[in-house]
């Protein structure tokens, strides 16, 4: 099979993309997205700390404090793109695990309140890098049929992320709800230093992305790679297999002037529009605004305190539905397929959304706490079934290798802008038309996305990275038309790049 004689052949990439998952792909996939872990947590935890924060805040310091490690995460989105197509996957993920620690101890330890915005803001750049890196990484190992569950695993662990956080913040303000003005919020913060320094150590045991390796030419590590992911290969049959994929880059380049082909700007079009969707439909407003909001509905006291374990201990419910119903996405990504599973999702959305501006807006009392909350339960239950690790996945694989890194790292970057805009704009938006119009406002939205995807958004399961990559260029030449492919491994001219 590596050898066949097929033009079309990538050697010694078709054998391990028709790898069946292992234990260790499964262990190296949880490693590689144990910053999604921190992504989750370290977003998540501001929510629980805002309202007991010793400091006099502001609408822009306290819209900051919550958005401000979207805003880092743009810029080390965009750094990390190029550094990891040049330097490589593995190396930028170590690099990550460490400012992750750095952010989340200085956070804790802060004397003061521009200390803590910069933190926040270094925290988000560890975000930033690994949203760019991380499935980009696991995209270049997974074997084709498979790749939509392990790339799923990203937003099952910022998920668990997200119940973490709330959950270790309840526990801390209920065992010592007297110091939640001391040292209950120094504690929220700084935990999450303990799975980053886990993460630091474990990453210098992970392998490097075959696919780099085969691009830059290391034939010995990447027949190490290839070895340890269950492939073994020869020296010979990896300098064949790179021989193939230049020829055909060379035929390529003849058609096209630049790596970043019509293609690939198509795909980044489609990435950048489906993050620009993901975030401005609203799901991050009740997982960082959740305490602040919805505390006064449910608190039992009339302390800030008891406002604020009532906050967390809602949110803390749609943490759990939100880590629940990712498992089926987890499921069903690689059944339903990429563009079924988030159309659907963002039907979802926009249903759940008007459900929960009708109990805001129109009910009072029990009602309106029954009504808003299965609204709001249901809005994050849809997102994460199709939209929340869809938007990941296709940043990992929509992109030939040569550019995967800095096209990801656009993707990720557009990403963490509009979630900026949103969270820090909300606040106004909020007090200017109320939760319930914005809610409505969220579901006009959730249609809109629904015709985007309609339109620009090809089904990609089941094709390895290299037949993504032709499919795009074939879509691009079509106009507006969506060009589905016939069948897996049948698309010419397979490219790494």
């Amino acid at each position: 099979m590596a050898d066949s004689g097929d033009p079309t052949s990538v050697g010694a990439l078709e054998r391990l993309d028709g790898n069946v998952p292992t234990r260790f792909y499964w262990q190296l996939t949880l490693l590689a997205t144990i910053g999604g872990f921190l992504f989750g947590y370290d977003t998540a935890n501001i929510g629980s700390a805002l309202t007991v924060l010793p400091y006099s805040l502001g609408d822009f310091a306290s819209g900051y404090l919550v958005a401000g490690a979207s805003l880092g995460a743009a810029a080390g989105a965009l750094a990390a793109g190029p550094l990891t197509d040049m330097l490589g996957r593995r190396s930028l993920l170590i690099v990550d695990a460490g400012i992750y620690a750095t952010g989340a101890l200085l956070s804790a330890f802060t004397p003061n309140v521009g200390i803590l915005l910069f933190a926040r803001t270094l925290i988000g750049l560890a975000i930033g890098a690994d949203s760019a890196i991380a499935t980009a990484y696991i995209s270049e190992y997974a074997p084709s049929h498979r790749r939509g569950a392990l790339g799923m695993l990203q937003q099952w662990m910022i998920t668990v992320g997200i119940l973490f956080a709330y959950l270790v913040a309840l526990v801390i303000f209920r065992v010592w709800p007297d110091s939640a003005y001391g040292a209950d919020w120094r504690w929220i913060f700084g935990l999450g230093a303990v799975p980053a320094i886990i993460g630091l150590v474990l990453r210098f045991e992970m392998p490097e992305s075959p696919r780099w390796l085969l691009r830059k030419e290391k034939w010995e590590d990447a027949q190490k790679a290839f070895a340890r992911l269950g492939t073994e290969v020869s020296v010979d049959e990896l300098r064949r297999t790179a021989q193939k994929l230049e020829s055909v880059e060379k035929h390529e380049n003849r058609r096209r002037s630049s790596r970043w082909t019509p293609g690939v700007r198509r795909a980044l079009g489609v990435v950048c529009g489906f993050f620009v969707f993901q975030q401005i439909t609203g799901i991050n407003v009740p997982l960082y605004y959740g305490p602040k909001l919805l505390g006064d509905y449910f608190k039992e006291g009339n302390s800030t305190v008891d406002s604020t374990i009532a906050g967390v201990e809602v949110t803390l419910i749609m943490t759990a539905v939100n880590v629940a119903a990712t498992y089926f996405a987890f499921r069903w990504i690689d059944r339903f397929g990429r563009r079924k599973l988030a159309m659907g999702g963002y039907v979802g959305m926009g249903v759940s959304a008007l459900i929960a501006a009708v109990g805001i807006g129109l009910m009072s009392g029990v009602p309106q706490i029954v009504v808003a909350m299965i609204g709001l339960d249901m809005f994050i239950a849809a997102f994460a079934v199709g939209v929340g690790g869809t938007g990941w996945l296709i940043q990992g694989e929509y992109f030939p290798t040569a550019v995967r890194g800095q096209a990801a790292a656009i993707g990720a970057t557009v990403d963490w802008l509009a979630n900026f805009a949103l969270i820090e704009t909300f606040p106004a938006w909020q007090r200017s038309i109320g939760l319930g119009w914005v809610l409505v406002c969220f579901a006009a939205l959730c249609l809109m996305a629904i015709m985007f995807l309609m339109v620009f958004m090809p089904e990609t399961k089941n094709l390895s990275v290299e037949e993504i990559t032709e499919l795009f260029e074939e879509q691009a030449g079509s106009g507006w038309t969506i060009v589905e492919p016939k069948s897996p491994r049948k698309l010419a001219h397979p490219q790494t790049r």
